[in-house]
């Protein structure tokens, strides 16, 4: 697939999707809601990965949010409508996460900010991640009356250590950037002003390389998935049924509440 299929960015995206040389940019244009994903967001994104997948002339993927944020997570409101409509629960959240741990292709973060639920969890799926200072990083799922996501209650305690992970996953406690550089979460920190240059040249360095030894050395690092695609099944069949209990049900009526207010 020529890079000429991509779709051309636009400034009312909200997944602007942009090729940089042998780089596409995915950028989340929500500024308004801090970055939230609802479902066409996550399909725009599931299909951006296909498309990156096929086209051989892209060699990495940077993802970035706008409007000084990452990502505020999944769009409770449109999470609530769905619920309300009979839809199926997050399943465009799961065709996406499996789009992205099935990636064969180095994929890099710009946390350019706020980073809610699975603003932090798809970052251990990427192989880079950059953040600025005032970045923080929150699983609040168990507050909402939900649990994890994107296999994180198997990779998070990996990544970050058993107690940081409990920390973040039973206790919401939220991690600083400069916490999360030392935990391994992400690279390094860098001055928002230089972020999204940064993560550039890194993705286009690493893009520069012989693509085979890239895409090898990644498998052998990454292992066997199977364990993993295992876990985003068991934690998504969970997040459904908790979706649908009287306790998640208040705590997303309480955190709209105090939104509006």
């Amino acid at each position: 697939m020529s890079g000429t299929n991509v779709k051309p960015a636009t400034a009312t995206d909200e997944v602007v999707v942009a090729r940089e040389g042998a780089v596409m940019v995915l950028t989340l244009n929500r500024p308004a809601a801090k970055n939230a994903l609802t479902a066409p967001m996550y399909e725009r994104l599931t299909g951006a990965l296909a498309e990156a997948s096929a086209d051989a002339a892209i060699r990495a993927v940077l993802i970035e949010g706008s409007g000084g944020a990452f990502s505020a997570g999944n769009d409770i409101n449109d999470f609530v409508r769905r619920a309300s409509a009979g839809g199926q629960g997050p399943v465009e959240v799961l065709d996406f996460l499996r789009a992205l741990v099935t990636f064969e292709k180095p994929v890099i973060a710009a946390v350019g900010g706020v980073a809610v639920g699975i603003g932090t969890t798809l970052l251990l799926h990427c192989d880079l991640a950059y953040a600025v200072p005032e970045a923080v990083f929150s699983t609040p799922f168990v507050r909402l009356g939900l649990v994890p996501e994107a296999a994180s209650s198997l990779l998070l305690a990996q990544r970050i250590g058993p107690a940081r992970a409990s920390a973040m996953l039973l206790g919401a406690e939220s991690l600083s950037a400069q916490a999360a550089e030392a935990a391994g979460l992400v690279n390094e920190v860098v001055p928002a002003e230089a972020l999204a240059a940064h993560a550039r040249a890194k993705a286009a360095a690493i893009a520069a390389f012989p693509s085979q030894a890239v895409a090898a050395s990644r498998r052998l690092m990454r292992g066997d998935l199977a364990p993993v695609l295992a876990r985003i099944d068991e934690e998504a069949a969970i997040f459904a049924r908790a979706m649908a209990s009287p306790e998640a049900r208040e705590a997303f009526a309480a955190f709209l509440g105090r939104k509006r207010g």
